[in-house]
């Protein structure tokens, strides 16, 4: 779907760079999500860095995930590449 994330690149302070297959890019900010059941273990930032993409959602080895919908809802745009 035009929606799915092509590109996720993680950033400093639990932050991601994403980029949607129709060419959307912007910063998502983790750090609410650190508290959260599962997503807790994104605090090791070895782990969180893991970060991949699978079926258009960014996720993480242990199936922790965001759906694009999420991203693209409380993504900061960007104009240019990260």
């Amino acid at each position: 779907m035009y929606w799915d994330i092509k590109k996720v690149t993680p950033l400093p302070d639990y932050k991601i760079y994403v980029e949607t297959v129709a060419g959307r890019k912007g910063i998502f900010d983790v750090k609410p999500y650190l508290d959260f059941g599962d997503f807790s273990e994104l605090r090791d930032i070895n782990y969180f860095n893991q970060a991949g993409i699978h079926n258009g959602a960014v996720t993480w080895p242990h199936k922790q995930d965001i759906p694009p919908e999420t991203l693209l809802e409380g993504m900061l745009p960007v104009d240019t590449p990260v």
